[in-house]
């Protein structure tokens, strides 16, 4: 059995099937394994270790490896592998029977140490003889049993007719080898020697040996009962003990019965290690004596959960209560009571073994602890503990020998108490109210069952009798003497005496005794729990709370007044009002949710105690009261749903049509009440941080609902339309929270009526003001995390930089919002309705301001163009205030970047409508907002990094809009134009690196904005624009001294001749400049460049004149030679020379002009002919050909003839 590597656990079956390994020992049970490090729970030999178990769940081959011969040695002698099982089947559980009798025998013998070798090797020869067996039996099963049709009458060979009876002769045969191997707890074996697992010999006696072997046992007779009911699909009836027994034995009762005994035993060895248990070492002392017992607790959970889910078999938690509850039984039945040990402490040995074994449901099928793993409920046994566990504390009328007195059951709220009093008063009590319940409460029981049955008997008269006898025991003295035990059994009983009998004498009754209380007493929770009991009682009644109500409110006033001056330093006090505040609070709320109507005196409830409230709480006592308000609101928006109902369907009966009038006017006279105490707060909090913003959300919406509902209860300053000033207030308003808003359209967009209530009223443009708020929500989604410093972002996802619910609530929003009807019109006029909705907002707002765009390009009348910009423009209101936050002195990257990138896409996708005179102003101030403010001009100061990088990445999207809106624009405008260069001057210059990189400038922002513009009208001005601004910026300096960063600025040109089609009127601009480098400075980097540009440009000027020299090229030349012809000929010749190289016509029709230049020099020196300079000369002309050739010559002659 050692053959077995652990590495096998971590092999799939598939695996495992392709390695063709040899014969591999069966797994086993060991606790002989090396576990001093504490890292290792079970053998490798073990079902969990080598896969075994996760092999029979999974229904895959047992032993993939082994009984692969034609034969197999089982007990010493030969068998046929395929048909050992079949033929033989008696004869070898008769040989199994025969080695455990053998081995049994071992157990007389002394172990001395001179014979504990061999005793050890015959127990162990005999124990893996039995396993092989049993294990040959599974994968028979698996492999060679085949399922035959008991039905069919075709004649059949006999071999098939004794393979048809082998799954009952298997039953027979296992059901025979439990019986005969009888309980494991009942082994004389199964004491602590037996269970020893440190021996450093590895040599154990025979009860060693036994005992693995009935664990072995029990365990593969419970996986081969498995293993059947999986290969059959259907009952194996015992044909034996069906017949001489007249039992109904099948492998299913087989299974649960063992199992079940299985149980029972773990259960007795749980037992006799619990009695020896001290309660301080409960929780480190385990109840199994060795790790096989740990890992059979560990197969059963994982054996029984799974049939559990795949069949009608009980979980394992199931089958472990039910025989666990049978140690709180008294029966005498002895099918059940079969525990060897009986508990001392059933309650505590319950607690003790289902905490240890619900450790292991840690451990997975191989036996390797997660713990992360789920593990299966066993809430209702827990329950069933706990009631045990409490009911012998939970009354201070309790018995003397009880371990504490003096305990009572506290009830937390007044429902709590008027429940327990119905409890009280029901006709059928169960069966274990004496064990559930205190003496006190068995007494309110009685009481009750007593006066109902002489009330129905015999009329009011015995109930007089009660009631004088009670109401006697209970005067100033005894009122005085009540403790907080005493003074809640007093609520006890007289609530019950009003369930039963009459609840406004009883009620009248007790608010007069309070009176009697100790000073300190009248300020206890109890008293104000007591009180709104019977206030609930009232309702549950249908009777008139008018005299409570007035009491309780005044009392609520007074409390929340005292609440509203304390200090914060008084949090004692604060917290004791705190208490009767909410007690009140929950009780008015049940009040309003058990009504079946409203009378006056439920707007007695709600006076201006709440509002002194609100003033005075924080926020966690802020959820509390809002979810009061929200609770009250949501009922009588309810109650006012179902009048309309009525009153619709009573249209003729006038009495009924009155009666429904009179219910409607107090519900509006209490929702006037909430207006009054609760939305003026709300309103003034509309800007704070103080209330929750999920819960003012919440409330405005049912506040709005109300209106809609009952819109003459809004205040004054809300008509006439309340419903539209609710949603300006709270939807629609710029200074609000963006998250009160999301989650207030949320709520608003949800409503079809209430939408149906906007269109109706003549407020055309709430679906886009609706747009609006939402455009304001995403661009402000992180302007809530301003206050976090902004390096705590830097290594974080932007979407993580928002709340998750602000996010969901974002996506919730932008889904109805995309269902408003003006919303649907634009994306079909635009064309691009059949994409799906995006699920991040942030996309779905880039999806609008595209299809806006679209829509308007598609528009052909002036009127629709005319009426769209305006349209559009309501979209984006104030737009700049909503980004303002972003730009102040407190950055957030992921609001600088949502910011640019959305503003710039604005401002290229509505390109056509910023070039109406009427959308230009936006546009102005949107470039003058956020590429030129006033910091970017202050070319000394450094932008903020986050800043910088956000125009970067988004600076393209605003140079194709603005060069879009100087083509499209209705009124050319010398300011736009005058803008766009003001961009471009700033940022060429921002993003140049301060030397020229090798790679290029590929990603410089305004190289980009050409690359990707689709458009040729607007690419021709963008580039005519950047070589202005590049001429007037960079090339007219003076003198000889080396501008900074000017290999930089060639290197740009450089990029922008070779990746764009530069036309000859940009090159007119660049190329002196160009000239004018190569002229004046010989540093190399910025010659290298200097002379790539203008070979460049000479090539790109042929391209365009096609082949012919252009105009504009030749002049630029010319006014070159006119300019530094005097004073650089050298350099002006060699440059020239590089042209000619390129394209020798440009050059030719440059050869009057540097003659003239040459004698012009002459002359000029007054020295003569200048040889070196003429030398020079004739070097460029030897390169013109025939032309050059001919000028050398008319040279000569020149000279010839003035020496003559």
């Amino acid at each position: 059995m050692d053959n077995c590597t652990p590495a096998s656990t971590f092999l799939t079956d598939s695996l495992e099937l392709e390695l063709k390994t040899e014969w591999c020992n069966p797994p086993c049970f060991s606790c002989d394994f090396d576990n001093r490090g504490g890292g290792k729970h079970f053998s490798g030999e073990s079902y969990l270790s080598s896969g075994a178990l996760k092999r029979v769940i999974l229904n895959l081959d047992p032993l993939p490896t082994n009984f692969e011969e034609d034969t197999v040695e089982l007990f010493g002698i030969e068998w046929v592998t395929e048909t050992a099982l079949v033929n033989s089947s008696r004869v070898l559980f008769h040989l199994f029977r025969q080695q455990l009798y053998n081995l049994e025998t071992l157990l007389q013998a002394s172990c001395d140490f001179g014979k504990i070798s061999t005793l050890h090797c015959k127990a162990h020869n005999i124990r893996q003889l039995c396993v092989t067996f049993l294990h040959y039996v599974k994968v028979f099963i698996f492999r060679s049993l085949r399922v035959h049709n008991a039905e069919s009458h075709v004649p059949v060979h006999p071999y098939e007719t004794l393979e048809a009876q082998l799954p009952s002769v298997l039953v027979d045969e296992l059901h025979g080898l439990l019986l005969y191997i009888g309980h494991l707890s009942e082994l004389p074996t199964t004491n602590t020697g037996a269970f020893v697992n440190q021996n450093h010999t590895k040599l154990y006696p025979p009860s060693w040996h036994l005992l693995h072997l009935h664990l072995d046992i029990h365990w593969l007779v419970l996986e081969i009962l498995h293993m059947l009911g999986e290969k059959l699909k259907q009952v194996v009836y015992s044909h034996q003990f069906m017949n001489l027994a007249g039992d109904n034995l099948t492998n299913v009762s087989l299974f649960e019965e063992h199992c079940e005994n299985l149980l029972r035993d773990l259960i007795n060895l749980s037992l006799n290690r619990y009695d020896k248990v001290r309660p301080s070492e409960a929780l480190m002392s385990h109840h199994c004596p060795c790790p096989c017992i740990k890992e059979l607790w560990v197969l059963l959970i994982h054996l029984l959960n799974h049939r559990s889910k795949w069949s009608l078999s009980e979980s394992f938690w199931n089958c472990l209560n039910k025989l666990l509850r049978t140690l709180f039984e008294k029966s005498n039945d002895q099918r059940r009571s079969v525990l060897t040990v009986q508990p001392r402490d059933p309650l505590g040995f319950s607690w003790w073994i289902i905490t240890h074994v619900a450790s292991f449901y840690q451990f997975d099928r191989h036996g390797t602890p997660d713990e992360m793993r789920q593990m299966e409920s066993n809430w209702n046994f827990v329950e069933e503990l706990l009631k045990k566990s409490i009911s012998v504390q939970n009354s201070s009328f309790s018995i003397s020998w009880l371990p504490l007195k003096g305990l009572t059951y506290i009830i937390k709220s007044p429902l709590a108490m008027v429940e327990m009093v119905k409890t009280c008063c029901c006709d059928k009590q169960g069966l274990d109210l004496y064990k559930s319940s205190s003496s006190y409460t068995i007494f309110l029981c009685i009481l009750a069952k007593v006066v109902k049955k002489a009330m129905k008997n015999n009329g009011p008269h015995p109930w007089k009798q009660v009631k004088g006898r009670i109401y006697s025991k209970f005067h100033q003295k005894r009122m005085e003497e009540l403790t907080e035990v005493g003074l809640q059994n007093f609520f006890s009983l007289f609530l019950l005496l009003a369930a039963v009998a009459e609840v406004e004498d009883v009620a009248s009754h007790v608010l007069g005794l309070l009176d009697f209380l100790k000073p300190t007493f009248k300020t206890s929770p109890l008293i104000w729990k007591g009180q709104m009991a019977f206030l609930l009682m009232y309702t549950q009644k249908n009777l008139d709370i008018g005299v409570l109500a007035e009491k309780f409110s005044n009392a609520f006033r007074e409390k929340a007044k005292e609440f509203l001056v304390s200090k914060n330093d008084e949090m004692g006090q604060r917290q004791t009002l705190w208490t009767l505040l909410s007690i009140y609070m929950d009780s008015v709320q049940e009040v309003f949710e058990t009504s079946h109507c409203l009378h006056p005196s439920h707007e007695k409830l709600l006076n201006d105690g709440f509002s002194m409230l609100l003033r005075a709480c924080q926020e966690t006592e802020l959820r509390t009261v809002l979810n009061f308000l929200q609770a009250v609101l949501a009922r009588i928006r309810s109650m006012h749903q179902r009048l309309c109902q009525e009153l619709q369907r009573e249209n003729g009966d006038l009495i009924v049509q009155s009666s429904l009038s009179t219910k409607e006017r107090h519900l509006a006279a209490v929702a006037s009440a909430l207006w009054r105490h609760f939305f003026s707060f709300l309103k003034s909090q509309r800007m704070s941080q103080i209330v929750p913003l999920s819960q003012l959300a919440d409330a405005a919406a049912d506040f709005t609902l109300l209106a809609m509902d009952l819109p003459s209860t809004a205040p004054s300053d809300l008509q006439p339309q309340p419903v539209t000033s609710m949603i300006q207030l709270f939807g629609w308003d710029d200074i609000i929270w963006p998250q009160v808003v999301a989650r207030y359209l949320s709520h608003f967009l949800q409503n079809s009526m209430l939408c149906e209530v906007l269109s109706c009223s003549g407020c055309v443009s709430f679906q886009a003001l609706t747009v609006r708020s939402w455009i304001r929500c995403i661009l402000q989604m992180y302007v809530k995390n301003l206050h976090v410093p902004d390096d705590s972002f830097i290594d974080i996802n932007p979407e993580q930089a928002v709340e998750k619910d602000y996010m969901e609530q974002l996506t919730e929003l932008t889904r109805l919002l995309f269902n408003l009807s003006e919303v649907k019109n634009i994306f079909s006029k635009s064309q691009v309705e059949y994409l799906p909705i995006p699920e991040d907002p942030k996309k779905a707002l880039v999806r609008f301001f595209e299809a806006v765009g679209i829509t308007y390009g598609n528009l052909q009348t002036f009127s629709d163009k005319s009426a769209m910009v305006t349209k559009s423009l309501e979209y984006l209101g104030e737009i700049l205030k909503y980004i303002k936050p972003y730009l102040g002195k407190k950055v957030s990257s992921a609001g600088l970047q949502l910011t640019y990138t959305m503003m710039g896409i604005l401002v290229k996708s509505w390109a056509l409508i910023f070039a109406t005179s009427k959308a230009q102003k936006l546009l102005f101030r949107i470039i003058d907002c956020l590429l030129l403010p006033h910091t970017v001009l202050q070319q000394e100061k450094e932008l903020p990094a986050p800043m910088l990088t956000a125009i970067q990445k988004s600076l393209p999207l605003y140079l194709q809009g603005m060069c879009i809106v100087c083509c499209q624009s209705q009124n050319p405008n010398a300011y736009l134009n005058q803008l766009l260069g003001n961009v471009i001057e700033q940022y060429i210059g921002r993003f140049l690196p301060a030397s020229a990189p090798v790679l290029g400038l590929g990603q410089h922002p305004v190289l980009l904005a050409l690359k990707n513009s689709a458009s040729v009208p607007p690419m021709s001005l963008l580039k005519k624009c950047i070589a202005h601004v590049i001429r007037k910026s960079y090339f007219e300096f003076k003198g000889s001294l080396l501008p900074p960063r000017l290999a930089s600025i060639l290197a740009f040109i450089l990029q922008l001749v070779k990746e764009t089609n530069t036309d000859v009127t940009e090159i007119e601009l660049l190329l002196p400049g160009v000239l004018k480098c190569l002229v004046l400075f010989s540093e190399p980097q910025v010659k290298r460049l200097a002379t790539e540009n203008l070979q460049c440009m000479v090539k790109a000027c042929q391209v365009g004149s096609g082949g012919e020299p252009a105009a504009q090229l030749t002049s630029v030349f010319r006014q070159f030679i006119e300019d530094y012809g005097m004073r650089y000929d050298y350099q002006l010749y060699s440059i020239l020379e590089a042209v000619a190289a390129l394209d020798q016509q440009v050059v030719i029709h440059l050869v009057p002009a540097l003659t003239q230049s040459l004698k012009d020099s002459e002359r000029k020196w007054g020295l003569g002919r200048n040889s070196a300079q003429r030398e020079a000369y004739s070097k460029l002309l030897s390169q013109l050909g025939q032309v050059g050739q001919d000028e050398i010559q008319r040279l000569e002659n020149d000279h010839v003839e003035s020496i003559l």
